[in-house]
């Protein structure tokens, strides 16, 4: 019992360490790219109450390859497609030691000084360049889009403040493997990239980033933008693929190029000093509770009182009882062995030229309901 609540006061302990002066964060990080543990280069960061930034550990990690695994047994087309394994191949390096090649797959993170990198989550980056009105390139780079499915239809926001003369907007679909559906429109059937494509919709106008006020990266509003391509517009929307890579925008606003497709991963970087004593706590109290429920807890009271016996001499009279927590039928035949043991030391009989007597008693109770 003492064991298993000094554990539970353990957890709680390194819980309130983990809490003070950990912290958690997240980074997306494309094919080719790197990460440096600093606070600017994180997507989102979360810090413990107590932890100051500038205690980071310093390191950076460049994403060398991203690889998925997908089920292709013709036998069970149910499962057709479903992921099997992703694996990233990564290199950490830390300042003054050389780069290190390291392989990061789910629920197996690489630990750089007790700072853990887990992978939770991939999808696709197309590369896109968007060439403005003037003719200048306004956009050139991977662009993160989020499945929406298990064939990894992806959608798609883009935004160039860059373009001239008006700045422009892109939303839509990525399709991994895109074919025409019986109703005629373009669909994914499979994760792979078999025959990706870009569905796009394109608008111009002020995207309002200039304002100050935070946008989500991947939401686009168009409602002060005027449609270029669009389902319902005279344009119709923009299609492009490896066959097709360049499109041209309505009204002479520029062009947008579809280059390569990349893959990204989802990193939780996670920094937990009180992981490694909650877990040693955790063992403990785990323990310390198997003791209690598999071993039986017994007690013995042993008294001893000035008395006479049964022909009026003075003599030494011993009372012992023993109690278990709950039924016990182990306590008769331990009794008898206290009974051997006090008679084996002091005897029943007289010792010689000693006209004391000792002798012995006993009784044994179990449980609630005993004499």
């Amino acid at each position: 019992n003492i064991v298993f609540h000094l554990a539970l006061l353990g957890v709680l302990v390194s819980v309130a360490v983990g809490s003070l002066f950990g912290y958690k964060g997240q980074k997306i990080l494309v094919e080719g790219e790197s990460f440096a543990n600093t606070l600017i280069g994180y997507d989102s960061f979360t810090p413990g109450t107590n932890y100051d930034a500038d205690w980071l550990e310093p390191f950076s990690v460049r994403l060398d390859s991203f690889e998925a695994v997908f089920n292709r047994d013709t036998t069970d087309p149910r499962s057709y497609g479903a992921p099997l394994d992703f694996t990233a191949e990564i290199t950490v390096q830390e300042p003054g030691s050389e780069p290190q090649p390291e392989t990061l797959k789910v629920n197996a993170p690489v630990n750089v000084n007790g700072v853990k990198s887990f992978l939770i989550g991939n999808g696709y980056a197309p590369v896109i360049r968007v060439t403005d009105g003037n003719g200048d390139v306004a956009f050139e780079g991977p662009v993160v889009t989020i499945p929406s499915d298990g064939v990894y239809t992806s959608s798609l926001v883009l935004k160039v403040p860059d373009a001239r003369p008006d700045q422009l907007g892109f939303t839509g679909l990525l399709l991994p493997t895109a074919v025409t559906g019986p109703d005629g429109m373009p669909r994914s059937v499979d994760p792979g990239l078999a025959n990706p494509q870009l569905i796009l919709s394109s608008y111009y106008g002020d995207l309002g980033l200039d304002s100050g006020v935070p946008q989500n990266v991947y939401v686009l509003d168009v409602e002060e933008l005027t449609e270029l391509n669009g389902m319902l517009s005279q344009s119709g929307p923009i299609a492009i693929d490896a066959a097709n890579p360049v499109h041209e925008l309505p009204e002479g606003k520029g062009t947008i190029e579809f280059l390569d497709v990349k893959r990204y991963v989802g990193l939780d970087i996670v920094y937990d000093p009180g992981r490694f004593g909650a877990f040693i706590s955790f063992v403990l109290a785990f323990t310390g509770l198997l003791m209690s429920m598999f071993i039986s807890r017994r007690r013995v009271w042993v008294r001893a009182a000035k008395g006479v016996d049964e022909h009026g001499r003075a003599c030494t009279v011993l009372e012992y009882g023993l109690l278990a927590r709950g039924e016990d039928p182990r306590l008769a035949t331990e009794a008898e062995r206290l009974s051997e043991l006090f008679t084996e030391q002091w005897g029943t009989a007289d010792p010689p030229g000693d006209p004391a007597a000792h002798r012995s008693t006993n009784r044994a109770w179990s449980g609630p309901n005993h004499d």
